[in-house]
């Protein structure tokens, strides 16, 4: 019997490949898969809907057994963020829309995965630690140094930094790379 993660990624893997859309997973089952240990209560994956709908994508992601979670349209509009739940699971899924950049640049690095059974791609660890990085929270830092200590030699560093550059300067920041730092002096103790 698949997990209930595994049901919800089925149902969305089946969806998104009716309509031929791109996606990937990334967040705390992405963390999963590359080292991270800690329990998680939602699953978040990014689709690139092309010149699909917002409202054609809802339509079929409620034939495969989800409900928005009571958002306002401006909410959607505004976060580029459809916030689901699976009924079969009660399982929340946040289906992030796609767009050029960044989002881009980390679904060409998607690596295939089997997540309880449903063979799914997920972001790189270099992404899921740039992610994580950017978001700062002290759950995402835990992640950031369980991946660096799991992945070991074979995370490369450079494209995470090289990530972390961009991000600072589309952002205007200057602490992500030192706290990239700060977590692979961490992870080495």
């Amino acid at each position: 019997m698949p997990s209930p993660f595994a049901e919800v990624l089925s149902s969305l893997r089946g969806t998104f490949e009716l309509l031929e859309l791109d996606w990937y997973v990334f967040g705390a089952q992405a963390a999963l898969v590359h080292g991270a240990v800690r329990m998680t209560a939602d699953v978040d994956v990014t689709v690139f809907a092309g010149d699909l709908t917002t409202e054609a994508l809802v339509t079929a992601l409620e034939a495969d057994g989800f409900e928005l979670r009571g958002v306002e349209t401006d909410f959607v509009r505004e976060t580029r963020v459809l916030p689901l739940v699976h009924l079969a699971t009660g399982i929340n899924a946040d289906v992030v829309l796609g767009g050029p950049g960044l989002e881009e640049l980390f679904h060409s690095r998607v690596e295939s995965a089997d997540l309880g059974g449903t063979t799914v791609p997920v972001a790189a660890a270099e992404d899921v630690v740039a992610m994580k990085i950017l978001s700062g929270r002290p759950k995402d830092r835990d992640d950031v140094i369980a991946i660096i200590a799991a992945q070991g030699p074979a995370l490369n560093h450079l494209r995470v930094r090289e990530t972390l550059d961009l991000l600072e300067k589309a952002l205007d920041r200057s602490d992500l790379v030192a706290e990239l730092e700060r977590a692979c002096t961490e992870a080495t103790r």
